[in-house]
């Protein structure tokens, strides 16, 4: 007894492999268009300009923060020259950022 009645045909089972992985090419495909990055130039410009958003916003509190304590220590006046300044730090920070925020994008 050979058993050719019981064991599937070769040919067929290629056709299911050669489907399947059809198939898994396909669902690869749509997975790697929907989780693709947009790596378009808009999407570099937003990069751009929130990184530049968050560059001023970090200098000017920073630089005002520093200035400040350079004050306090030079001329004595501990807490308010580091007040002071790290609020002006934190107005010419905003007025920066609202002035990036106006002027229109290409």
């Amino acid at each position: 007894m050979t058993g050719n009645g019981s064991d599937p045909e070769p040919t067929s089972e290629d056709s299911r492999l050669v489907s399947l992985e059809e198939r898994l090419d396909r669902a690869e495909a749509a997975e790697a268009k929907r989780t693709a990055v947009n790596a378009g130039p808009e999407s570099d410009a937003n990069y751009r300009l929130g990184n530049r958003v968050l560059a001023e916003l970090l200098g000017g509190m920073i630089g005002g923060g520093l200035f400040g304590w350079l004050i306090d220590r030079i001329v004595g006046t501990s807490p308010w020259g580091l007040l002071g300044m790290l609020f002006l730090g934190i107005i010419v920070a905003f007025r920066n950022i609202i002035r990036i925020s106006s002027t229109p994008r290409k």
